[in-house]
């Protein structure tokens, strides 16, 4: 099943789409696809009543999708994490993983417009494989116990201005901006995700495959990540991690780099996972 969060901005309601398609309304069950829902079991109690047929049938195709988390309360990036990416920008692998944040209200849907900042000359993609907190992770103890704290995952664009990122080395300017990460269509739970590190993942710009590469590239797995982060920080429910982009991003590519302009288009996807199309508008 595909959890989805349907409805123009800030109106959005929650829904759950099954295998063949069929949509079902959440209102029943939950207000909304948040940290409330996940702390309270909500995938599971979302699995018991489909299978017992409580859930309503929705007719919701002319609807916008939404971000299927609402709220995040932290968006936290892993950077650096794909080992051809460390690679085509000159830097050296890191040897923990490289940790920066990204304001949560810059989450929005995964066909909402990518808006580029006033002024900006070096606004980049990143397709990412996003990871939703489903239990608080506090000290985990091993990375074998970390998966059980991840209630699914979604299909990520980290967008970033490489200006901004990296002029004063403050990597939080370069991704806190109007509209960077576009998230969706939905939320896979991670018991229908056999494997994280199994996930190819892919972007086009203006119908050119820019990205296409594979989750198993990633220097750090996710459970080495969830670890890592439980030991510097809460991870509470409905939180969203960022866990890297891989090769691929204009920041890599030759002069004159290729960064994202007016009208551009960016498409991208995960295996399982679910597509994007967005469009880049100047702010």
């Amino acid at each position: 099943m595909q959890l989805l969060r349907l409805g123009e901005p800030g109106s959005e309601r929650p829904f759950v789409r099954t295998g063949d398609g069929t949509t079902y309304e959440l209102g029943g069950l939950t207000a909304d696809i948040d940290g409330g829902f996940f702390a309270a079991d909500g995938i599971a109690r979302t699995a018991a009543a489909l299978a017992a047929g409580e859930l309503p049938e929705a007719d919701a195709g002319h609807l916008r999708v939404g971000p299927p988390v609402a709220r995040p309360g932290k968006v936290v990036c892993i950077g650096m994490n794909y080992r051809r990416h460390a690679e085509e920008t000159g830097a050296a692998p890191p040897t923990e993983p490289v940790v920066f944040m990204k304001a949560p209200d810059v989450v929005v849907g995964p066909a909402d417009d990518v808006l580029i900042p006033r002024g900006s000359a070096a606004t980049d993609w990143e397709v990412e494989l996003g990871v939703v907190i489903g239990r608080t992770a506090r000290y985990l103890e091993s990375v074998e116990e970390a998966l059980d704290h991840v209630a699914g995952y979604v299909v990520s664009n980290d967008v970033s201005e490489r200006d901004l990122q990296f002029r004063t080395g403050q990597w939080d300017k370069g991704k806190s901006c109007e509209n960077f990460n576009p998230l969706g269509p939905a939320l896979v739970p991670a018991s229908e995700v056999p494997d994280p590190q199994e996930l190819g993942l892919r972007l086009w710009v203006n119908g050119e495959k820019k990205q296409d590469s594979s989750t198993k590239d990633m220097i750090f797995s996710v459970a080495e990540i969830v670890h890592h982060l439980s030991q510097v920080m809460v991870l509470r429910p409905g939180d969203l991690i960022n866990t890297g982009t891989p090769e691929g991003v204009a920041l890599g590519q030759p002069d004159p780099k290729p960064y994202l302009r007016d009208g551009d288009v960016i498409e991208l996807e995960i295996d399982g996972l679910g597509r994007q199309r967005q469009t880049a508008r100047l702010a």
